[in-house]
């Protein structure tokens, strides 16, 4: 036999033996697919809510007096103390004033003590019947009305002593002062309508929320109805996610709701309180606000790649039932957490969901189940498409 008959021969007996080790197809075992075993557990109900940065304080610094701005005391932008001067306005003639009304405190000062010197003289006269009682009564309502005038003299003093204060206009909070709105020379009169400069407390800072009114309503009923419990661990903090979508470092409280609901947009106001050492939170910017409300106990949770669609649009996932027999299940999932739904109806406690091998199989089919963790893969498997976080 020549060469070429010989490799032939040899092919031949490689695809005759292949053949035999093959064997019919029929004779394959049931295709084998992850599984997890559904478990009630008791999860916490996080609403992710827009909200805007709101300084704990403002304060809009008017002039108490009038005059003109001698001085501006701040650098804008800056850090004040509570009661830091900011602006010096002309004190020359609330000075010229004071110093009045002390000369004339000093003259009824002076003029009580001659009346109380002549009461005490006309007291022993009295006495000896040589001094009419006509005369004793003007000494006495002399000694009284001479007390009066020291009083007014000495209120006089003291507002003309506060106008004094008042040129020196402070900051009455701590906080961070803005851009001066009015420059040295500038005439200022007594609460004017125009603010000399805004300052604004930013530690602690508070966060408005809004969360929709039909939300709260429902969040209400289950309360009453028992599906859901108040969390009363973590019912007041908050966390949240800044505008580049990072997370912020600090952890607010919850302060109170809004008794009102807002006819413009049907929303309700919920106000929390943030530290913000760093003054990384300004007025004004947009956030999104996660709260804790409410705790659902024996919550089903099943792994988004679980849920795929079926072809009316509906969420579905396949369960190995009796006989491990695939069976297609409808479900209901309004929310997520984490990286999985929330189950509001359609499976219970002891479903077997497919996680892996969801495109190798179909429903009637016989299947080898592998039981696997929520977080886990198995080798081979690939995620299915999920639902979209509502």
């Amino acid at each position: 036999m020549n060469r070429k008959g010989i490799f032939i021969a040899l092919a031949a007996s490689a695809l005759v033996g292949c053949g035999a080790r093959q064997g019919p197809a029929g004779e394959r075992g049931p295709t084998e697919v992850g599984v997890v075993t559904l478990a009630a557990r008791s999860v916490s109900i996080v609403d992710e809510l827009p909200g805007r940065t709101v300084a704990y304080r403002v304060a809009e610094v008017r002039p108490q007096v009038s005059g003109i701005v001698q001085k501006r005391m701040f650098e804008e932008g800056s850090e004040v103390r509570n009661g830091e001067q900011l602006y010096q306005i002309d004190a020359a003639t609330y000075s010229a004033a004071l110093h009045s009304a002390e000369a004339a405190l000093q003259r009824a000062e002076a003029n009580r003590d001659k009346a109380v010197l002549l009461k005490d003289r006309y007291a022993p006269l009295h006495t000896a019947d040589l001094v009419s009682k006509q005369a004793y009564d003007d000494a006495v309502t002399g000694v009284a009305a001479a007390e009066a005038d020291v009083a007014a003299a000495k209120a006089q003093v003291e507002t003309a002593r506060i106008n004094v204060v008042y040129c020196q206009v402070r900051s009455p909070i701590p906080g961070r002062v803005g851009r001066s709105l009015v420059t040295e020379g500038a005439l200022v009169t007594s609460q004017q309508a125009a603010p000399l400069a805004v300052v604004q407390q930013l530690d602690p800072i508070y966060v408005d929320i809004t969360q929709s009114s039909v939300d709260m309503v429902k969040l209400q009923r289950a309360f009453v109805s028992g599906e859901l419990q108040h969390d009363q661990q973590n019912e007041a903090e908050v966390s949240l996610t800044l505008e580049d979508g990072s997370e912020y470092g600090q952890r607010g409280k919850l302060q109170f709701s809004e008794v009102t609901v807002d006819q413009g947009t049907g929303a309700v106001l919920l106000r929390a309180l943030f530290p913000n050492p760093t003054r990384e939170l300004l007025p004004g910017m947009f956030v999104r606000a996660k709260l804790t409300q409410a705790k659902k106990r024996d919550a089903l949770l099943v792994p988004q790649r679980a849920v795929t669609r079926n072809q009316q649009g509906d969420a579905v996932v396949l369960v190995v039932g009796d006989g491990n027999v695939i069976a297609e299940r409808m479900i209901m999932a309004a929310r997520t957490i984490g990286n999985d739904w929330l189950i509001d109806d359609g499976l219970k406690a002891g479903d077997r969901v497919v996680l892996d091998g969801l495109q190798k199989v179909r429903s009637g089919a016989q299947v080898k189940p592998v039981e696997i963790e929520a977080g886990q893969s198995k080798p081979g498997g690939a995620p299915a498409a999920g639902v979209a976080q509502r």
